[in-house]
Formats: structure tokens, sequence, C-alpha cells
């Protein structure tokens, strides 16, 4: 039988991004719906209405993040190491759904976008790193399998 050789480093740097990555993603996918609400709502109705799928996005993203960062790092031995790795997956999330406001702010709507799909394409390649460097022992990129 062969031996497959797992990368700590690469499977918890993978986990790593693959969170912050798709939580990433969700937060900044509210900040989209946020900036169409901008543009159909007065100003009087904005205030009422932007503040909660602002909100409910950013505890999605974190939620996301946590349990992508969680789900990549399972092949870990340590319990101790994939928590962490949950946790700082969802810190890197309130990173990156930050930084899309700075894209926001200097390209409009459509860096607003390109930032989201970048944020999803780096999600999905460190996921596929993390997967490789366990033995692709992981199951599908939705999680299932073991």
């Amino acid at each position: 039988m062969t031996e497959v050789r797992r990368d700590p480093l690469a499977i918890g740097l993978g986990a790593l991004a693959c969170g912050a990555g798709l939580g990433g993603t969700t937060i900044t996918l509210a900040q989209l719906v946020v900036k169409l609400l901008q543009g159909r709502l007065d100003p009087d109705h904005y205030r009422e209405a932007a503040g909660d799928p602002l909100l409910a996005g950013l505890l999605a993203g974190i939620a996301v993040a946590g349990a992508f960062g969680w789900r990549r790092s399972r092949p870990l031995e340590n319990l101790w190491q994939s928590g962490v790795i949950g946790v700082l997956a969802a810190v890197g999330a309130l990173l990156v759904g930050f930084l899309a406001a700075v894209a926001d702010r200097l390209l409009g709507f459509p860096g607003l976008i390109a930032w989201g799909l970048l944020s999803v394409a780096v999600g999905t390649a460190a996921s596929h790193w993390g997967i490789a460097a366990s033995g692709g022992d992981q199951g599908s990129a939705m999680g299932d399998g073991s």
C-alpha cells in the first residue's frame, strides 16, 4: 500500500486562505446588495433598510469563513490547530471585507465586483491546494465525504 504524504503547513495555509477568501466573498456580496439599495431607495428609507443586509452579510461571512477554515483543516491531527485556523479565517474574511470597501471607494461598483470575483478565485484555489496537500481525501469542494 502506498503511503499518503501530508503537508501540514500547506493544509493549514490552504484552509486559512479558503475560509478568508470565501468568507470575504460573502461580505463583499452584502456590500454589493447595499450598493444596489443605495441606487434604488431614497435617502430617507435607505437608512432603515441598508443596515440589515450589511450586518447579515458580515455575520454570514464570519460563519462561512470559520466553517470552511475548520472543514479544510480537518486532515490536521490536532483539533486545536483546526480551531485556530477557523478563527483566523474569520478574521481574514473581515479584512477581505473591509478591503472590499476600499475597492468600492477607489473603483466604484466594477471594483467591488472585481474584488468579489478575486476573492472567490483565491478561496477556490486555496481549497484545491489544501485538498492536494492532504492527499486528496477530503471529499468534494462542498464538504461532503470523509
